[in-house]
């Protein structure tokens, strides 16, 4: 048992891989709350409510009932580490594994986690800006009081950003075969917009919120604005010592130009990375090797 907890400590937070990170803080959210859920029901009854589940979905997932938001003002961040159920939680975690190993390639880990989080905070904000200015949604006290969680808009940040760096990326689907990144993409969004009317509106709206967030800044990362990297900065400490270091050596493995790296990512977002000459493909490697 103590190997066990070994291995899982070390892939969480000895590895440096964020995708184990995030993947590891969701299940164990998951668990410790229904764990107990279950335990409960089984000393109580299965037709009774859960007062576990009703707490934990009281105080950690988001709501739009601004009365009750200022109450838990948290929650926007909380609600995209819960899940509604352990098929809820799986195929999540299985697209924030898939898709977050394809972005890593490419950008390093060094964005995930703030990806992720701010991809999570845009979905809450427009599920709350929608059902608090869409009459559809404000005019309905009980669609109002419904809580939404779920990790899908974060992941939905990754998925889209990563499908908007390699829009050309191809990928085998059972049943389906090959298809390229940004038709798979398409067909999911198109598949959220129409399930607004649906009774899961708040999650699809938060999707919806969290895939814009990862347009935008890939985006706006092509244009040379790292968004994510820019805010962790304001968070490091600056070292006092200076390190100069000189290389003048043809084989330098020193970390690539700003303006070279989003040549190259403007490149792929145009004509994909099959088009990339070797020497392209070197400098985005040692980019994504200086970014871990």
């Amino acid at each position: 048992m103590s190997t066990l907890w070994q291995n899982i400590h070390y892939k969480m937070l000895r590895s440096g891989n964020k995708l184990n990170l995030l993947i590891g803080i969701n299940v164990i959210v998951f668990l410790a709350i229904n764990v107990p859920a279950v335990l409960e029901h089984m000393i109580t009854s299965f037709s009774r409510p859960s007062t576990i589940e009703f707490y934990a979905f009281d105080y950690l997932a988001t709501t739009a009932h601004l009365p009750k938001l200022l109450t838990r003002f948290w929650t926007p961040f909380t609600y995209m580490f819960m899940h509604d159920g352990i098929f809820h939680i799986l195929f999540n975690m299985l697209w924030l594994y898939w898709m977050g190993q394809i972005f890593e390639e490419y950008l390093g880990n060094k964005r995930t986690i703030g990806l992720y989080i701010m991809g999570g905070l845009s979905g809450a904000l427009l599920f709350i800006a929608c059902f608090n200015l869409f009459p559809a949604f404000s005019q309905n006290p009980t669609l109002l009081a419904v809580p939404v969680v779920g990790a899908s808009a974060s992941v939905m940040a990754i998925v889209v950003a990563t499908a908007t760096l390699l829009p050309n990326y191809t990928i085998s689907l059972i049943l389906i075969g090959p298809v390229k990144l940004k038709w798979l993409v398409f067909v999911i969004l198109v598949i959220d917009f129409l399930s607004i009317v649906g009774p899961n509106a708040g999650g699809e709206i938060a999707h919806l919120g969290g895939a814009l967030f990862g347009f935008i800044y890939i985006k706006q990362l092509q244009r040379g604005h790292d968004w994510i990297t820019g805010i962790a900065n304001i968070f490091k400490s600056k070292s006092k010592l200076k390190v100069v270091y000189s290389n003048t050596g043809k084989n330098s493995t020193e970390y690539p130009r700003q303006d070279e790296i989003d040549r190259i990512l403007d490149k792929i977002s145009q004509t994909g990375v099959d088009s990339l000459s070797r020497q392209e493909k070197e400098t985005l490697a040692r980019a994504s090797k200086n970014e871990k």
